[in-house]
């Protein structure tokens, strides 16, 4: 008999096991339990780290949709600089890139790309899916609020104003791009990800 590799994305453990024995017992009574064999350890290892089967349809690569626009920010220190960007998901073309300012937060940054992501694609009357890795932000902009407590001060008024207008875009504007979340366990650093970590 040939042997099987079985790969368990979501489970009671995660991994790759050898025998369906071992395979049966994280999915079994496992609700949304996902899993497949594989004829040979490479092709598992390839699917569990791309968090699919390598042999999916093309509309959707590694499991996420490469026709999207990913955005991520990047912030040393907290507060501390912070910059933004939007890259094409499947080439890694960047779109647009705001910063750095002097003192901003990783979570400001997020809502803000999230924000210049929905107004870009509404401009280009596009109906792209947007990912970003932050479930705060996320939140922010389905709230139409940053949450922030970043003090308005001198050095954070321009930044103020940045989020103010983004708050004031969320709350006139339709969009009917999907905001999704980017994950990173299963897919790696996001595509925008400044590679900074």
């Amino acid at each position: 008999m040939s042997k099987k590799y079985y790969v368990v994305w979501q489970g009671k453990q995660r991994g790759i096991y050898t025998s369906w024995e071992e395979c049966r017992h994280q999915v079994h009574g496992y609700a949304g339990a996902k899993y497949k064999s594989f004829p040979s350890r490479e092709e598992a290892e390839k699917a569990f780290k791309f968090g699919s089967d390598p042999k999916q349809e093309q509309t959707k690569s590694e499991n996420y949709i490469v026709d999207s626009l990913s955005v991520d920010a990047a912030c040393s220190g907290n507060p501390g600089v912070m910059e933004y960007q939007g890259v094409y998901t499947k080439t890694g073309e960047q779109l647009f890139h705001y910063g750095p300012v002097p003192k901003g937060t990783n979570n400001i940054g997020e809502f803000l790309a999230i924000v210049h992501a929905l107004a870009y694609l509404k401009q280009k009357d596009s109906s792209l899916p947007i990912y970003s890795d932050s479930a705060t932000a996320i939140a922010w902009v389905r709230n139409r609020r940053a949450n922030t407590n970043l003090i308005e001060d001198e050095e954070t008024k321009d930044l103020w104003d940045v989020i103010r207008r983004a708050e004031k875009w969320l709350r006139e504007n339709d969009y009917n791009n999907e905001i999704l979340k980017w994950e990173t366990h299963l897919w790696g650093e996001s595509k925008a990800d400044f590679g900074r970590k």
